[in-house]
């Protein structure tokens, strides 16, 4: 079978990604502060871009009046023959007033007036105090930052470690107490084994025992625990040592006292139900994880990216673009394009100019994207947004797509990490994409609104006889929703809310 190389020529269509349409799609998912990010690195690495900043740039000088483009040499040759005219006369000295008689008889003279004015003027009150009247070089103190002023609340360690320097005087004992104090989780809980404690703190295991019961007195109580029960048996020592039923109930029944089968309980502890109930209810006023209070976790605001406004036509949106520098291109680089002849030179600009449009343009084709959606959203979800979650109707992606025209893919991406600020509160714009349920009435029924039944019925149910799963499901059937069992149970687990078991309130 011979075998020889041919070229043949074909035509055919097919889909290109072109740079452009790459980094569009890529600022697509991008949040806001993710997007400003990027800006910002792209007018470090890239010259032909710059920031367009509100103060006024050099383009407008020419719009001043010439009063402000006056050379300051002239005005300041000027200002000795207009000093007197910006001399303040608020309380101007009169010497004709019948406090001029109390002056002394030299006052008449003109060699003494001026030292007379000078002893009458109060000077101190005069001149503002926080006027900076100069100072030499070498007394000059720096001040500290604003940063540096700014209040850190102590971490979990940095509190452990200010109570052992106070504890403990060996240098032995404090290494050791660092090397429990290192491997305490945010919790509040050492998961470590006892064996890899003592290895990693190479000392006798009595030493780490003995530096390990004291660490577990300090603040806050429970601290440096290896278990549940440890930290709560730790917290009863502390709150409650006079309770011998406390630590009794911890030790030996805390896994039964989960089953709620309180009335043997009592039995076997030989007491009554409600000493029972007391001693328990003081068990659940302990932390179990006593380090949470001292998490350093900072709370994140959201800010939307789309802000629904009710006008009298309806509703419409506004876009947010805060944070977010906007771009120009450098009219310095741009005319140095059109007039440079070097290759290289011409080359490099034509690259970074080219890249700097696909920027722009793909910013703007985002935030034409997200308009669009926000708009498809807030003309098929009217009705919650005037009435609420009950009336959220189910929605796909492919509703969105279908009507702004455009992939299921880009509405996708173009809802990650956006949100939306309605009159109803602040939501994903995910939150908004959900399967829908039939119900007896014919229509679909939002899977979130029939969530928010579910806790609805929960929360008006009788505490001492809650509805099991099969009987939310005829519950949810009397207001018009059509849900098997297996689904109720899937939205109860997802919304967090126990069993009717464990909901039952026994006494």
């Amino acid at each position: 079978m011979g075998m020889e190389m041919k070229l043949n020529l074909k035509m055919a269509q097919k889909l290109v990604m072109t740079p452009m349409l790459q980094q569009a799609i890529k600022l697509l998912p991008l949040a806001r502060l993710e997007l400003a990010q990027l800006v910002q690195q792209e007018i470090i690495e890239n010259p032909v871009l710059e920031e367009v900043l509100d103060d006024i740039d050099d383009e407008n000088l020419d719009e001043l009046p010439d009063s402000d483009l006056e050379d300051p040499d002239a005005e300041s040759s000027e200002g000795e023959t207009d000093t007197e005219e910006h001399i303040p006369e608020e309380e101007p000295l009169d010497l004709n007033s019948d406090s001029s008689s109390e002056l002394p008889d030299s006052t008449n003279d003109a060699g003494n007036e001026t030292n007379v004015l000078d002893q009458e003027i109060d000077w101190d009150n005069y001149i503002q105090s926080n006027l900076d009247h100069g100072s030499s070089v070498d007394n000059f103190v720096e001040k500290p930052s604003i940063e540096a002023t700014y209040k850190t609340d102590p971490s979990l360690v940095d509190h452990l470690f200010w109570q052992l320097n106070l504890a403990v005087d060996s240098e032995t004992d404090k290494f050791i107490g660092s090397c429990i104090i290192w491997n305490i989780q945010n919790d509040g809980y050492l998961n470590l084994d006892w064996q890899e404690l003592v290895s990693i703190c190479n000392a006798p295991e009595e030493d780490v025992a003995r530096v390990l019961s004291v660490i577990q007195g300090f603040e806050p109580t429970g601290v440096a625990a290896r278990s549940l029960k440890e930290c709560l048996l730790l917290q009863a020592k502390v709150d409650t040592p006079d309770d011998p039923l406390v630590e009794t109930l911890i030790q030996d029944y805390l896994e039964r006292l989960e089953e709620r089968n309180y009335p043997k309980i009592a039995s076997e502890l030989k007491i009554g139900i409600t000493q029972l109930l007391e001693t328990i209810e003081k068990i659940r006023e302990f932390s179990p994880k006593p380090g949470n209070q001292f998490s350093s976790d900072n709370i994140d605001y959201v800010v939307p990216d789309i802000t629904v406004v009710k006008t009298e036509d309806g509703y419409d949106l506004a876009l947010n673009d805060e944070g977010v520098p906007n771009i120009r291109i450098n009219p310095y680089y741009h005319s140095l394009l059109k007039s440079t002849s070097e290759s290289q030179t011409k080359e490099y600009l034509e690259n970074k100019y080219r890249s700097a449009m696909w920027l722009i343009k793909s910013i703007d084709q985002r935030r034409q994207t997200i308009y669009k959606v926000g708009k498809s959203i807030v003309k098929q979800q009217t009705e919650f947004l005037d009435h609420g979650l009950s009336y959220l109707k189910p929605m796909v992606l492919k509703d969105v797509a279908r009507d702004i025209e455009m992939h299921e893919s880009t509405v996708s991406r173009i809802t990650t990490n956006k949100f939306i600020d309605t009159p109803q509160g602040i939501f994903e714009l995910k939150f908004f994409f959900h399967s829908g349920i039939k119900s007896f009435i014919g229509s679909d029924m939002s899977s979130i609104r029939v969530k928010n039944m579910i806790k609805e019925v929960i929360q008006n149910e009788d505490p001492a006889k809650p509805f099991t799963d099969d009987e939310m499901v005829k519950e949810l059937m009397r207001k018009n929703a059509k849900i098997a069992r297996r689904t109720v149970t899937k939205y109860r687990k997802e919304l967090n809310i126990p069993p009717a078991s464990k909901r039952k309130k026994l006494y």
